[in-house]
């Protein structure tokens, strides 16, 4: 409800390090509002029921020898210290890279010491960046895509590609404009795993 409240309207205002989709030739931030409509209390609170209601689909992938295996790599690569059980995440917000935290953050704030190093842009170089990401869940990665803070990677097999930190890298999600190729850097957990056992763990995180 918060997070709607705060973001309504926000599209609007969105740069991109400089390329604005809602303005003009793209490069212009449009006039301010006059004024700003909000949603109604009950409106959030409605919206916030709704998506506690939602469901996902069940999911087909038992936890066979396989999976067993992978779920063992989980414990022994210390995935858990992020993606904790039963939810598969800490519900902890890690500072993008490059990102100086304020005076008194991490008494405030529920932060990890360490940041992934993944790609700091959308969250320093929009109006809804923050300086922080959050841990994301692994439930559901089984019917999910697109992985990263930006979608690089379209599959769990990407993800753990190795390949991916080179600069000739050719991302099979979401590639940034104007580039062919691109580093997708950042998280390295779980790249000098071995073929198996990366295949053991990609059978373990589709059945969460």
């Amino acid at each position: 409800m918060r997070y709607a409240a705060l973001n309504q309207g926000g599209d609007d205002l969105a740069s991109y390090d400089g390329f604005i989709p809602a303005g003009d030739d793209f490069s212009k931030l449009p006039e301010p509002y006059e004024t700003i409509g909000r949603y109604s209390d009950e409106q959030l609170y409605a919206l916030a029921l709704y998506v506690y209601s939602l469901r996902p689909p069940p999911n087909p992938n038992g936890l066979d020898a396989a999976a067993a295996r992978g779920e063992k790599v989980f414990e022994h690569a210390g995935c858990a210290g992020c993606h904790t059980p039963p939810l598969y995440t800490n519900n902890k917000l890690t500072p993008a890279q490059d990102f100086t935290q304020p005076p008194g953050a991490e008494k405030k704030y529920d932060i990890m010491p360490i940041s992934v190093g993944t790609d700091p842009n959308l969250a320093l170089k929009t109006r809804r960046g923050t300086g922080y990401y959050k841990v994301p869940s692994l439930r559901g990665v089984w019917y999910r895509s697109m992985f990263g803070h930006s979608g690089w990677c379209a599959t769990l097999e990407d993800w753990f590609d190795a390949r991916r930190m080179r600069d000739d890298y050719v991302p099979t999600g979401f590639m940034p404009y104007g580039v062919k190729t691109y580093a997708v850097k950042g998280h390295p957990f779980g790249l000098d795993l071995s073929a198996e056992e990366k295949k053991a763990l990609i059978a373990f995180l589709k059945t969460l």
